[in-house]
């Protein structure tokens, strides 16, 4: 269900289910999990997520995640994972994206998508309340009138839709999908790894209103104190593109 490559500073994680729309359930969050742990471990500097058919994720299975059981819910669970990887991540939408589908999306920090693609998240329609910190994420991402639309109203959105609500940050043919995600993962690879991990740790902190003021000090003195500053610095008076050893 899940296959995982890396090569030169980048993984790919994707979604190979097409028959069931990459659904995902409870064994396939798991799976993904530790698909995340073995990117992590291949330590890239950029992360691709995508799926393989026409739809990138049809969420997860209400049977699986649904009631009160859990302490806590494994999509949340899943997705926080996602958000917290240290390495910047992209989600190749490949194509439709549906219920959870799309806080998984929301997890990754840049977002592709695709002509003629569609999300729709229907728990108002099924008189399911979504879980509160899937509603964080996207108020954090979309906004909280383009939560609305996505959560109360259970909207569904057209790619030009998503395009314009922040919900894509590009929008591509879907033959061209793979080099463009790959094009964005690789610019990412090519930066200060110091300085982009520094930057999305605090930019999370600071979207959720949690900014460790000390932890932020501290990255911010690592990156002028390190030998990618000064290669960078190098770079740009040598007119020659920078080569950041992430140190």
């Amino acid at each position: 269900m899940i296959r995982f490559h890396a090569e030169n500073d980048v993984a790919t994680l994707t979604l190979d289910r097409p028959e069931r729309h990459n659904a995902l359930e409870l064994d396939d969050i798991a799976a993904l999990r530790r698909a995340l742990d073995q990117a992590a471990a291949a330590n890239p500097r950029a992360m691709i997520l995508t799926g393989k058919g026409r739809s990138f994720c049809a969420g997860v299975s209400l049977g699986d995640v649904g009631g009160e059981a859990w302490s806590e819910n494994p999509l949340t669970a899943l997705c926080d994972a996602i958000e917290s990887l240290p390495f910047p991540t992209v989600a190749a939408l490949n194509g439709g994206v549906y219920g959870g589908g799309a806080e998984i999306a929301l997890s990754c920090d840049f977002r592709i998508g695709v002509r003629g693609m569609r999300c729709f998240v229907p728990p108002a329609r099924l008189g399911v309340h979504y879980e509160p910190a899937g509603l964080a994420r996207a108020m954090r991402v979309i906004g909280l009138q383009a939560a609305r639309r996505m959560f109360l109203a259970a909207d569904e959105f057209t790619d030009e839709d998503l395009l314009r609500i922040g919900f894509l940050d590009d929008l591509t043919a879907p033959e061209d999908l793979p080099a463009v995600a790959m094009a964005r993962a690789r610019r990412l690879a090519d930066l200060a790894p110091l300085a982009v991990q520094g930057m999305k740790r605090t930019l999370g902190e600071l979207s959720r209103g949690a900014l460790d003021a000390q932890a932020a000090a501290r990255r911010v003195a690592r990156c002028w104190a390190s030998e990618d500053l000064r290669e960078g610095l190098a770079a740009m008076r040598d007119k020659r593109a920078p080569v950041f050893k992430g140190r």
